[in-house]
């Protein structure tokens, strides 16, 4: 195999993140949409599959892959743990962790057709992904501090 490891690792936490954020960016987009059907309605069915589907297929072991393959990367080269840069960064994975567990629940609710939130809560949730994703890029990518 050419290239050292480290960079097979960091390859593939990079594709993990892709898939991690594609999920978690769309998630709430299908809740939004979910708002706007009757909780006992065929398009609501279809959006229960599509949503558990989603979370287990892509969202869930994305999240995994990401996790596992940062902590090696860490455990690889540990003068990582030194910067501050790396410090926002996993605080920010974990909010958003952290959220994904909430729309892993919010999930859960529409399946059972309690869903309690609107679908304007959806679309200003919807952003927070989109947030913590600049605010991790940067720090990866410019490493301000």
């Amino acid at each position: 195999m050419a290239g050292d490891l480290y960079s097979w690792v960091k390859a593939f936490h990079v594709i993990s993140v892709i898939a991690w954020m594609a999920g978690m960016l769309y998630l709430p987009r299908l809740f939004v949409y979910h708002c706007q059907v009757a909780p006992d309605s065929e398009a609501a069915g279809k959006f229960v599959v599509m949503e558990r589907r989603l979370l287990r297929a892509i969202i869930n072991p994305a999240m995994a892959a990401t996790w596992i393959l940062g902590i090696a990367m860490i455990v690889m080269n540990t003068a990582l743990l030194e910067q501050g840069w790396l410090h926002v960064k996993l605080a920010c994975v974990l909010v958003l962790s952290g959220i994904h567990g909430f729309l892993s629940a919010r999930r859960k609710d529409f399946e059972a057709g309690k869903n309690t939130r609107s679908e304007r809560f959806y679309r200003i949730v919807n952003e927070v992904p989109a947030l913590l994703m600049v605010v991790i890029v940067i720090m990866v990518i410019v490493r301000p501090f």
